[in-house]
């Protein structure tokens, strides 16, 4: 294949034919081959495993430097938003297009409030999952429920009809999830209330019991605003692009983000938080040392995987993980706890990072790596990291949900293969059969 890049074009040679394939260029120098009519000019398809190398939209939302390890969202870094804004202006950031003002961010709490409580029906749902039903289950099935309760969107809706859709959804996904918590152990649901914050509200929720006075710590409100901020969203990841896939049908918000939930649940996506956490539960169980933790990565015939390293898209150090990192000591330091899942956590790192196998795969910690211990520091137990992820990141999913509805080039999602099985067969009569 050969380039002109005087035309944008780009020339492919197949069984003797050539043809001109348009490039498509992104704000930031990225640069993709338009294979759209390549099956039409060619006869073949692409050959793309996992889509790595495949951009299925344009995206004005989020962008990833994989090698420069660079985040932004909507052009802002995501330091900054972490450093100087809460989870709602993130929030409004990606659904809206841009930071909001003063007003914008006091309507948008108001707005949030309002629709913070569920239909009380809907109280009886969650009594009828089984104990220890996992709470990732029980959100899935609960926001898919709300299409029940609230009307859908039509293909048709106004904005008006899309933003209270959008606000309501946002706001009661921190109420499902409090809930799923409560329910896991059994004691009552506490109630949203006007006279707290987003993540105020959520803590409150999670952690006021009858018999047990809580008030949310300003630091762990804080914590919480920045935890979430860093899921807030991550250009087309697995569950991102199932909400994408399952929205290219017109299916409706909540079974689009029921969708996203179920792909987040995965241990090789939003699970690995809690899946980092469960293997350093498993480091110390058993004793092992830095060497011997080290060995079992390496070594293909181990079941042993070093959770919490590596990323599809970065080569380089994960921008969120240097912050949840920070963040994680800073936790630890103010509230003055020792956590020995910390300590083999950083020494995991530091012995990592000094080994040519790592470092010359890229192997660096993730964004899943610190998170888990900053919500265990903070109280949650690990069930609940998943959903904290999900939480963090439905801004994102809501985003992309808006975005596709109005991108003119999209179509319904519609993957090809290439058939690898028998060729046509002749039928045998059962009787016949050996």
């Amino acid at each position: 294949m050969s380039e002109n890049k005087k035309d944008d074009k780009a020339i492919l040679h197949v069984d003797g034919k050539s043809v001109e394939i348009d490039v498509l260029p992104g704000t930031t120098g990225e640069r993709a081959l338009n294979l759209g009519r390549l099956k039409a000019g060619t006869g073949c398809m692409a050959f793309d495993p996992g889509m790595a190398n495949t951009a299925v939209c344009r995206s004005a939302i989020t962008f990833v430097d994989g090698e420069k390890g660079v985040l932004l969202h909507r052009g802002y870094a995501i330091e900054d938003l972490a450093e100087h804004c809460t989870f709602i202006e993130v929030a409004y950031l990606l659904i809206h297009g841009a930071l909001p003002t003063a007003e914008q961010r006091q309507n948008f709490s108001r707005l949030l409030n309002i629709h913070s409580m569920l239909h009380e029906d809907m109280r009886s749902f969650f009594g009828n999952y089984p104990e220890g039903a996992h709470p990732m289950a029980v959100l899935s099935a609960m926001v898919v429920s709300l299409s029940s309760f609230y009307p859908e969107l039509r293909l048709d809706s106004d904005q008006e009809e899309i933003d209270i859709t959008v606000t309501r959804l946002l706001s009661k996904l921190r109420t499902i999830a409090a809930f799923s918590y409560k329910k896991s152990i059994g004691e009552p649901f506490v109630y949203p209330s006007h006279k707290y914050s987003y993540c105020e509200n959520f803590l409150n929720m999670m952690f006021r019991s009858p018999v047990s006075l809580y008030e949310a710590d300003p630091y762990d409100v804080a914590v919480m605003n920045k935890l979430l901020i860093l899921h807030a969203d991550h250009e087309q990841n697995a569950s991102t692009t199932a909400v994408r896939m399952v929205g290219s049908t017109g299916a409706n918000l909540y079974a689009c983000v029921s969708a996203g939930i179920c792909a987040l649940w995965g241990p090789l996506h939003g699970g690995a938080n809690q899946a980092v956490v469960e293997m350093l539960e498993k480091i110390l169980k058993e004793g092992l040392t830095l060497e011997q933790v080290v060995a079992k990565a390496k070594d293909k015939s181990d079941p042993f995987r070093l959770m919490g390293f590596g990323h599809r898209v970065y080569k380089s150090y994960d921008p969120r993980a240097k912050i949840a990192k920070k963040l994680c000591m800073a936790v630890l330091n103010k509230k003055r706890m020792t956590d020995p899942m910390v300590d083999v956590a950083m020494a995991l790192e530091e012995r990592a990072l000094k080994d040519d196998y790592f470092k010359e795969r890229n192997l660096y910690p993730n964004v899943d790596f610190y998170t888990g211990l900053i919500y265990r520091a903070l109280g949650f137990p690990k069930e609940m990291f998943t959903v904290l992820f999900a939480l963090g990141r439905l801004p994102g999913w809501i985003a992309h949900w808006q975005e596709m509805r109005q991108d003119p080039e999209q179509k319904i999602m519609r993957p090809r293969q290439i058939y690898v099985g028998p060729t046509k067969t002749d039928y045998v009569h059962i009787e016949a059969r050996s």
